[in-house]
């Protein structure tokens, strides 16, 4: 039996602001876990985002250290349609989140943006284009 992709986890410095910006995204996270130190979300496909914070980190690798520089992986949330990462992208924006990317037509055939997240972490909405006819 080889192992088989089961979680992505995240670790965060300010757990109530994370969670309040993965919930803009559709995230259905529990109420109220600010406090706890461990939070994790049932994703499609049967796969969980994990939520950790530094302490819950350095618990399990007591020399682990918070990364610096950009980040060089993206969580990526499909969207029905062009207009729903216009949407979502801008009431993530109103909520006060960044904007990496603003949402525009990319040539690969997808309408895209990108936002960071409370902790600098990479967060890309996609949709498909309307295909010309």
């Amino acid at each position: 039996m080889s192992p088989t992709p089961d979680a992505i986890g995240l670790v965060v410095s300010d757990m109530a602001a994370s969670l309040a910006f993965y919930r803009l995204l559709g995230l259905d996270l529990p109420a109220d876990p600010e406090g706890a130190p461990h939070v994790e979300v049932d994703l499609a496909g049967g796969v969980r985002l994990m939520f950790d914070t530094e302490d819950t980190a350095r618990a399990i690798d007591p020399d682990w250290t918070a990364p610096t520089g950009d980040p060089r992986t993206a969580l990526a949330f499909r969207c029905a349609d062009p207009a729903e990462v216009d949407a979502t992208h801008a009431a993530v924006v109103a909520a006060g989140h960044r904007s990496t990317l603003d949402p525009w037509d990319a040539p690969w055939g997808q309408r895209y943006a990108s936002l960071a997240d409370p902790d600098g972490g990479a967060v890309d909405l996609y949709a498909p284009l309307p295909a010309d006819g």
